[in-house]
């Protein structure tokens, strides 16, 4: 069985890190998983004017996620947050077809600085045990991936031994995540 992940990219970035360890996801682990990247970059700025007749880059993105058997979050870290473009694709998934909610989810996060992601997916994580959001979350396997430019190579894999077998605990993980999550449904 592979599992249909949609894997939100929250960084706009045409050299994303956090999208070259998607991609590097997606070809290690496609027996298990079929990772399909789900751009935020041309979404438009939430507002409660326009929730109900949404753009249609905003009703492609959440059909691209309601579309799927589970989401992968791949979160860049600003100023010890989250992008302001992934918390307005966010905002998106908690009006109207709430496309979250449920959802069997895991987080990724690369960066530059030696702690990864951590700030930013403490704070992802508040923001989606909103009622409204309420993902499925795979506990206990933060994937923060420091000094990630020392840790690719030119063509966007990752060369660093020590984070591809934390990677494929992570991916075993959710495969077992996920299998009992749709057991229990």
């Amino acid at each position: 069985m592979t599992i249909n992940v949609k894997a939100i990219i929250g960084s706009t970035s045409s050299t994303s890190h956090n999208l070259k360890v998607v991609e590097f996801m997606r070809k290690r682990y496609s027996e298990q998983l079929q990772i399909t990247p789900v751009f935020i970059n041309d979404l438009e700025t939430f507002s409660i004017d326009i929730e109900n007749e949404a753009p249609p880059a905003v009703q492609g993105f959440k059909e691209d996620v309601k579309d799927s058997d589970a989401v992968l979050i791949a979160v860049p870290e600003y100023n010890y947050s989250i992008p302001g473009a992934l918390k307005n694709a966010i905002d998106w998934c908690s009006r109207g077809d709430l496309v979250l909610q449920g959802k069997p989810t895991f987080l990724i996060g690369a960066s530059i600085g030696a702690l990864g992601t951590v700030r930013a997916q403490l704070h992802l994580k508040e923001i989606l045990t909103n009622p409204m959001l309420a993902p499925v979350i795979l506990p206990g396997n933060d994937v923060f991936i420091g000094t990630v430019q020392n840790k690719l190579d030119a063509e966007g894999d990752i060369t660093d031994q020590a984070t591809i077998d934390f990677l494929d605990k992570v991916v075993q993980n959710f495969v077992e995540f996920y299998k009992k999550n749709r057991a229990g449904a």
